[in-house]
């Protein structure tokens, strides 16, 4: 223990209480009266020294009583108790007595008295009554520490959190008895608070205790200095609460948002393509490293290459593509487990027994949580890449069907090896969380791709070959479907009487399918028309009123009737972007043709019109998706059209080319491109 302070600050307690001390003799008379006294009940010493007690203090009425007790204390007793007494000013003072018999030096017997403002003294007793009762009863953890850090008062409810009788801790040092919650740091943080005074609030701590061993809780501790009324330090109190429920509630809602931050990242980046690869890739992506150090996606090659409409047949071995295969890439294991899956494009065969295969027949997850050396060589396609797994220290595994519109499409493959945690149940939550939006991307992406082939399929049919020259014009001509769905674009060149050449380029409204259909309708009926040698204008009223009957459909046409031998054309539009035309000098200019409903829309009056084309003059016939596009105006592109076919005179396949290559900008619209040129 601590060595006397002789020179240390006393404690206020007794400067609170104003504790009186005065002392009389066998007679009553009062010889020692202290300043307490003089200030408790008024009488100075030098008026107090001498006189007798009874008569200077005690009303009349009690004097008798009072005169008894004295008597017995004087024999030898004790007596404590409250009584009023008479103050100098006449006033009346309820005081607390303890008088206690005392033998002089000289053999008589003596009286030490105490007396303590009684309203003062039950004050001070609630206070410290409540005081014990906040502590005892509190369901906060309280816990005092003296200036040497050793325990000196624990309440009930830190007992039921350390599992320690407080018997056990009273006296020994704080960090000797829990170290199972890091003590160097809870030592540190009181011996900080006893140096400078400053609070610790709200610290977290994780650890266990012999309450409850082998399970970590996490607990809220302040600590703060502990100080008399003179400013003395006496020690740090600390309290504590356990907030591990709210912790492990925080820490869910935190996974909750993560998770919903996933999958929405997932929706917007899975969901923005039709490309099959990207998809996969996009999945590994999302996945590494929030879910798993190594992710892969295989899809079932009967998926790739069988009819989407039809269900994908599963029996026996499973032949799968691997479409992605992501790693982190700064993480050394991780990066070595990755060169034991199938590289990207390869075709792999697993049997019956292996985990991929499981899952995708069951159509079901399959997890992991624990991987030995034994499912090891279930998951991976052979024993030189099962032990690449286990050397890359693969622990954990996830795999999960991806399953579109009842249709099982493949899995993706989850590693963990740098991450020490097995897969959860929440992992697994999100896990199908994602497959099931990749799968239907990749659903959508069959989809899409079997229809875009039959519409491209059925558009390049409908469309004329090459077209061979002409007599008196040569020809050049180019056709690009859009990358995302092909469109309803046309061209056409028909020989007339006379040697003339009928020229037209068309573009029905829509994509797809029915685009082309529409396209192909119209460029049957404009060819039959065509052998009628009808004129422009009522070949043009002709297929508009084909296209009215045709449904909710629009198109756009241009048809230009050349003659070479008479060096002019004419030109009849139906809401369709201006020809141009190229002189011999190379000067580039739009045609001026009178406008006109576009077919379909019913009551378009269609005007031809006549203008020269000598030889040497070049025509340009195009669809709106060569100009226009989406980031500027479709002024932009007619100017940078007239730009590209203005100067000397090129080979028309490498106009094309030029044209192509400097317009082609927006990749979402088809395009058709007709060049006709009158052979000097």
């Amino acid at each position: 223990s601590a060595a006397p302070d002789p020179a240390g600050a006393p404690g206020k307690l007794l400067d609170l209480l104003r504790v009186a001390a005065f002392v009389l003799d066998e007679d009553g008379r009062i010889v020692l009266w202290s300043p307490e006294a003089e200030l408790l009940f008024g009488h100075r010493a030098e008026e107090a020294v001498g006189a007798e007690a009874g008569r200077l203090l005690i009303l009349p009425e009690h004097l008798e009583q009072v005169t008894e007790w004295f008597l017995r204390v004087l024999g030898g007793e004790q007596w404590a108790g409250v009584f009023p007494v008479r103050c100098r000013d006449g006033s009346t003072r309820h005081a607390e007595f303890r008088h206690i018999s005392m033998r002089a030096p000289d053999g008589h017997r003596q009286i030490l008295g105490l007396a303590a403002d009684a309203g003062t003294v039950r004050e001070l007793e609630t206070t410290l009554a409540l005081s014990d009762i906040l502590i005892e009863q509190s369901p906060i953890g309280l816990a005092l520490f003296d200036e040497e850090m050793r325990w000196r008062r624990v309440n009930p409810a830190l007992e039921r959190i350390n599992g320690i009788p407080a018997e056990r801790l009273l006296g020994r040092r704080l960090e000797d008895m829990l170290p199972g919650i890091d003590p160097v740091r809870v030592a540190s943080s009181v011996r900080r608070v006893l140096s400078d005074g400053r609070p610790v609030v709200d610290q977290t701590l994780v650890g266990s205790t012999p309450a409850d061993p082998g399970r970590d809780h996490v607990w809220s501790v302040s600590y703060y200095r502990v100080v008399d009324r003179g400013g003395r330090p006496l020690g740090v109190a600390a309290s504590a609460v356990d907030v591990t429920e709210r912790h492990r509630a925080g820490d869910e809602v935190a996974e909750a948002r993560e998770r919903l931050a996933i999958i929405a990242d997932a929706g917007d980046r899975i969901g923005s393509t039709l490309d099959l690869p990207r998809i996969a890739r996009e999945l590994a992506d999302i996945s590494v490293p929030r879910l798993a150090d190594l992710a892969t996606v295989d899809l079932l090659d009967e998926a790739l290459t069988g009819d989407p409409g039809e269900p994908v047949r599963i029996d026996g071995s499973v032949r799968f593509r691997a479409l992605a295969v992501v790693a982190a890439d700064d993480r050394a294991r991780s990066g070595a487990a990755a060169r034991a899956t199938d590289r990207v494009g390869d075709l792999a065969e697993y049997g019956p027994n292996r985990v991929i295969t499981r899952c995708v027949t069951l159509g079901r997850t399959i997890v992991l949580p624990r991987v030995g050396a034994g499912e090891l060589r279930r998951i991976a396609r052979d024993e030189e890449a099962a032990g690449q797994l286990e050397e890359a220290g693969v622990h954990s595994y996830l795999a999960v069907p991806l399953i579109a519109r009842g249709n099982v499409l493949g899995a993706i493959g989850l590693f963990r090896t740098e991450n020490p945690r097995p897969f959860a149940p929440a992992d697994v939550s999100l896990a199908g969380e994602l497959a099931a939006r990749a799968a239907i991307s990749v659903d959508n992406a069959r989809l899409y791709h079997r229809e875009r082939h039959t519409a491209l399929t059925l558009q390049r049919s409908l469309l004329p070959s090459v077209p061979t020259d002409r007599p008196g014009l040569d020809l050049a001509a180019r056709y690009l479907p859009a990358v995302s769905e092909a469109g309803g674009d046309w061209y056409d060149v028909l020989p007339q009487d006379d040697g003339r050449t009928a020229l037209i380029v068309g573009d029905v409204m829509g994509k797809g399918v029915h685009a082309a259909a529409i396209m192909g309708q119209l460029r049957s009926t404009t060819r039959a028309l065509a052998r009628l040698s009808l004129p422009p204008a009522e070949l043009l009223e002709h297929l508009d009123a084909t296209t009215a009957g045709l449904g909710e459909s629009i198109a756009t046409c241009v048809h230009v009737v050349c003659n070479p031998a008479g060096g002019w054309c004419e030109v009849t539009s139906a809401g369709h972007p201006p020809p141009v035309m190229v002189e011999p000098d190379g000067r580039a200019h739009l045609l001026e043709v009178p406008p006109a409903r576009p077919l379909g829309v019913g009551g378009a009056v269609f005007s031809p019109r006549r203008m020269p084309m000598p030889p040497g003059a070049t025509l340009v016939l195009y669809t709106d998706g060569l100009v226009e596009d989406r980031r500027d105006d479709i002024d932009v592109g007619l100017h940078t059209l007239l730009r590209v076919v203005s100067g000397p005179p090129r080979p028309l396949e490498e106009t094309c080319d030029a044209v192509l290559e400097a317009l082609h900008r927006d990749p979402r619209d088809d395009v058709a491109l007709l060049l006709a040129r009158n052979r000097p």
